[in-house]
């Protein structure tokens, strides 16, 4: 096992686990890369860092600065935790209808947490535009003491994953991969991917896994941002195209109804021993859809974003489940 200087430097390179129950059903290689065993327990720590690591290189970010941002919660946790590493503060804004499972983690890594209403993003008082305020006020009182990490459309994003998540996937399939796929909140990690593989081997099959009341799936589809129905998961989805994602290669795309993907959390908790968020069950039925799209023997690649205690209060809370026509299976014994 590598040793690392310090907590920084042990994000990324995160394994590949072949996923044995679907790809014995579906005669496909499903492989996913567990992002969750990053430091801060998630995929948004490599958008943290490369972020982090492109402010510093143009300047700013400064010693002793403050990373100002909103997020739904995981990047959040990841800028804490990159910024705790490296010197820096932490302002994050977050909504106030996320898990407070994920509300108490990120609270847990970063003593400023401003949590507003949820409202549509045209709304002045959106979360996002709340964190760019925050940072342009600082900003003025003492300039360039504040970095406004702006994830959604902070290209670094993407070209972090392109740099790293992209090239790792390659090198561990020895550049086996026919196709990889995962859901969007900022569109880095798939952006950035895409492109990597692209280069690679232009033949392998990008795809996007949305899930419902996200409108992305019909802009691929059909070219209109057009949402329908709701999803329990947290922190993907979106109502417009950022500029992490714009020009993303995709090449299918798939609409996966909570009913799809989150019996998927809990089968992979019981077959491969993986406890992991709603985000992974997208992602994880979105691959299953694309390996029965290529047909056997293709190889196929998607992320495990995180771990499902971030969101223990929904994922396995029955009453809520069953309010929104889900189930809690019968061996779970909670």
């Amino acid at each position: 096992m590598p040793s690392y200087t310090d907590t920084v430097a042990a994000i990324g390179n995160t394994p590949l686990i072949r996923l044995n129950y679907l790809s014995d059903e579906t005669g496909c290689e499903i492989l996913g890369k567990a992002e969750f065993m990053n430091p801060g327990g998630s995929v948004k720590d490599r958008a943290a860092l490369g972020i982090v690591r492109d402010a510093e290189a143009k300047g700013l970010l400064r010693p002793g600065g403050i990373i100002v941002e909103g997020t739904a919660g995981n990047t959040g946790i990841g800028l804490a935790v990159v910024g705790n590493c490296l010197g820096y503060r932490s302002i994050i804004v977050m909504p106030d209808n996320q898990s407070q499972d994920k509300i108490d983690t990120l609270k847990s890594y970063c003593d400023d947490v401003r949590l507003v209403p949820a409202v549509p993003l045209k709304d002045p008082n959106h979360f996002t535009k709340v964190s760019q305020r925050i940072a342009e006020e600082l900003n003025t009182d003492k300039p360039g003491s504040a970095m406004w990490a702006n994830q959604f459309n902070n290209t670094a994003n993407r070209e972090f994953h392109e740099q790293t998540t992209g090239p790792e996937i390659w090198a561990q399939t020895d550049g086996n991969v026919d196709g990889f796929i995962c859901s969007v909140g900022t569109g880095g990690t798939l952006a950035g991917i895409a492109r990597a593989l692209k280069s690679r081997k232009s033949a392998v099959s990008i795809g996007l896994a949305d899930p419902e009341g996200s409108a992305l799936y019909n802009f691929f589809a059909h070219g209109e941002l057009k949402s329908e129905g709701s999803s329990i998961s947290e922190g993907i989805g979106n109502s417009r195209v950022t500029d992490n994602l714009q020009g993303t290669p995709i090449d299918t795309q798939y609409q996966l109804p909570d009913s799809e993907s989150i019996p998927l959390v809990y089968e992979m908790i019981r077959r491969e021993g993986l406890s992991l968020g709603g985000s992974s069950g997208v992602n994880v039925a979105g691959a299953v859809r694309l390996a029965r799209e290529l047909g056997p023997g293709h190889t196929i690649v998607t992320i495990l974003c995180d771990g499902a205690m971030r969101y223990r209060a929904r994922l396995f809370n029955r009453p809520y489940l069953a309010e929104r026509g889900l189930e809690l299976p019968d061996w779970l014994n909670i």
